[in-house]
């Protein structure tokens, strides 16, 4: 192995660590507590070394997010896979549960996609591939269920409710133990068959 790829392999493991550690500190103790200074500490390299990586703390939520949309992917599609009863129905039933679900297990994480100021694109030519992924996992699922010139408003349709769903249930605004009824009652008006 060369100079250059051992310092380029070194420099993917700092960043690895900073986003690994970034998600950590916000799972523990929540995004306000991901500050520069504080990640610098917990990964024993200087705030200089973690600006050479990210230029701030938005950048910082913005690889956490992409890593997110990932996982949420690989979740998604796996909940898919298993799916059982009615082709259509059972499906999206399934990944209505993983997708509440994922933001359940994942609050600092889910925020990161989702709520915080993360710098990314959404619902652009720009928007980063994992994004524009796990709105296709919902979206090849859901397609047959909607009009046929408008299957990407029905997604977004379907999506933001599910987010409306978390949102409500995570601030106490919903009963939390009544989600599975709430999850029925949407995918029931959502799937056609």
């Amino acid at each position: 192995m060369s100079v250059r790829e051992r310092k380029e392999r070194e420099r993917a493991n700092r960043h690895q660590l900073i986003v690994s550690t970034a998600r950590e500190l916000a799972e523990s103790d929540g995004w306000d507590a991901v500050t520069t200074r504080r990640l610098a500490e917990r990964i024993e390299y200087s705030q200089p070394v973690l600006y050479s990586h990210f230029r701030g703390k938005r950048e910082i939520l913005g690889a956490v997010a992409l890593e997110g949309f990932a996982e949420l992917t690989d979740a998604l599609r796996a909940a898919a896979a298993k799916a059982k009863g009615p082709a259509g129905r059972g499906t999206v039933a399934a990944l209505a549960r993983t997708y509440t679900g994922f933001a359940t297990d994942n609050p600092a994480l889910y925020d990161a996609m989702f709520s915080l100021d993360n710098g990314l694109p959404f619902a652009e030519k720009s928007t980063p591939a994992p994004l524009q992924e796990a709105f296709g996992v919902l979206r090849d699922h859901l397609a047959d269920h909607a009009h046929p010139d408008e299957p990407g408003l029905f997604v977004e349709a379907f999506w933001a409710a599910l987010h409306g769903l978390v949102t409500l249930t995570r601030a106490g605004r919903l009963p939390a133990e009544r989600l599975p009824d709430r999850l029925t009652l949407l995918v029931d008006r959502f799937v056609s068959r």
